[in-house]
């Protein structure tokens, strides 16, 4: 539409930018990515409402909030619609397999790997009964670290640079690189550790 001239992304951008100034943007916004989050869906779409409007530190924090919550929900929630699936299989080789491997270092891990849906950890985690503060730490953590890095990019890209930067392994490459250190955290407990 900007290209047709039939909108300036940038004064949209300014006057939207001017509501920030109020309290309860934040918490609306927080609010409705906690919703979308519990019920599995696209809460993530809130990085490009939260990253364009607020400083990168503050979008971290209302993405962090945001996610968290609604992982909890998805958690309690997925955990409730799934208890009598869970009597059936709770004493079956793979459901046991599965729960053991709910460690911190595997949750952290699908936090920060970039593009890992949220729905699919937060659900799985509330089926397995992984451990709550593990659950709610890496989420804290993970949600924390990846948005900071995209809000960062996001903003800059709102204000002046590319959005192509987005796609630059500066962005993406901490991300890969806490999922692999994580991961390798796995492979160690696993292999070392659990003997």
């Amino acid at each position: 539409m900007e290209i047709a001239g039939l909108l300036d992304a940038r004064q949209i951008l300014l006057v939207a930018r001017e509501y920030t100034q109020h309290w309860w943007l934040a918490v609306v916004l927080i609010l409705a990515q906690a919703l979308l989050f519990t019920f599995a869906l696209a809460g993530s779409i809130f990085l490009w409402v939260a990253a364009p409007l607020y400083t990168p530190p503050m979008a971290t924090f209302i993405l962090a909030a945001g996610g968290a919550l609604g992982g909890l929900g998805a958690y309690f929630f997925s955990n409730y619609l799934s208890h009598e699936w869970k009597e059936k299989v709770k004493y079956s080789r793979t459901y046991r397999m599965l729960q053991a491997q709910e460690n911190f270092f595997t949750l952290f891990a699908m936090r920060v790997f970039p593009g890992f849906p949220h729905a699919l950890v937060n659900y799985s985690a509330g089926i397995l009964n992984a451990r709550l503060s593990y659950f709610i730490v890496t989420a804290i953590l993970g949600i924390s670290i990846k948005s900071y890095i995209y809000a960062r990019v996001i903003y800059s890209a709102s204000n002046s640079a590319s959005p192509s930067m987005l796609l630059d392994l500066t962005v993406i490459g901490p991300l890969l690189l806490l999922s692999i250190v994580s991961a390798a955290g796995v492979f160690i407990k696993h292999k070392f550790l659990d003997k």
